[in-house]
């Protein structure tokens, strides 16, 4: 007889496929979080058929933000919205009066996050190159500095959801209180437009957050790279934007550890 108990890893990796069931149950949920920024690269792709400079159309500008803007819906959207859900119906008061680790239930998150990031990423990149004619990097130290740009853009955008989650009062107000946010964010992060073209004062707003940074980054892996010198600095920005990422990194870590409550307010 085997009387080891699993470990917390272990239960984070089945925790995941629970959380994958349940995501893709969700028809509306899985809809949206798919076809939204395709929907929007058909859309501009379609109307903004000019290049940029020569060899980079708007397309291909625009692609590699909704990629950064797909990233930040995965993983901040899905989760602020969805464990503000889960506190209010109590999912989360019940999983926390099983013997599972709290941590698992945070692993599978983080799971979930890079499962439907990937996937959505993927599915941008098909549309975009079949349909738009967007080149996609040959060089692998390309495909390694997307790596660090998306693990370290996801982890983010998981750790700053697990902790805005607790800014809704209920499941009802959930949507209203984080989806305008990621609305202004793709606004003056360069997502939706240019981002030398925005106003002054809206780079430095957008310069606050990671969207910014992370689509920044992800120019700099499908945009080619003389296109570095029509940024705002000239250049691409690696080292600030690993080190802005990181730093919401471990901002969202704290702030996530201090804020997170298994139950709403008020309840017993």
């Amino acid at each position: 007889m085997n009387d080891t108990l699993p470990s917390a890893l272990s239960i984070g990796l089945a925790r995941t496929g629970i959380e994958l069931k349940e995501f893709f149950r969700l028809r509306e949920t899985v809809v949206f979080t798919f076809s939204f920024p395709l929907i929007l690269l058909f859309v501009f792709g379609s109307v903004f058929d000019t290049d940029l400079a020569p060899g980079v159309s708007f397309t291909q500008y625009f692609a590699a933000g909704m990629i950064a803007s797909g990233i930040v819906l995965s993983s901040f959207q899905t989760l602020a919205i969805g464990i503000a859900v889960e506190r209010d119906d109590g999912t989360l008061k019940r999983l926390r009066g099983t013997p599972m680790p709290p941590v698992a239930y945070f692993l599978g998150k983080i799971g979930l996050v890079l499962a439907t990031s990937l996937v959505q990423t993927a599915v941008l990149l098909a549309v975009g190159a079949a349909l738009f004619g967007l080149e996609l990097p040959t060089d692998p130290l390309l495909w390694l500095r997307f790596a660090w740009i998306f693990v370290l853009g996801a982890g983010a955008g998981t750790v700053m959801g697990i902790a805005y989650s607790s800014l809704a009062r209920s499941s009802k107000s959930a949507a209203a209180v984080v989806s305008p946010v990621v609305i202004v964010l793709q606004f003056v992060s360069g997502v939706f437009f240019v981002f030398t073209d925005l106003p002054g004062w809206m780079q430095a707003v957008g310069s606050v957050f990671p969207l910014r940074w992370l689509a920044q980054g992800m120019r700099s892996v499908f945009l080619p790279a003389d296109f570095a010198g029509a940024e705002v600095s000239g250049s691409w920005q690696l080292g600030p934007t690993a080190l802005i990422l990181t730093a919401w990194l471990v901002i969202g870590s704290v702030l996530a550890l201090r804020t997170f409550r298994w139950q709403r307010p008020g309840s017993r």
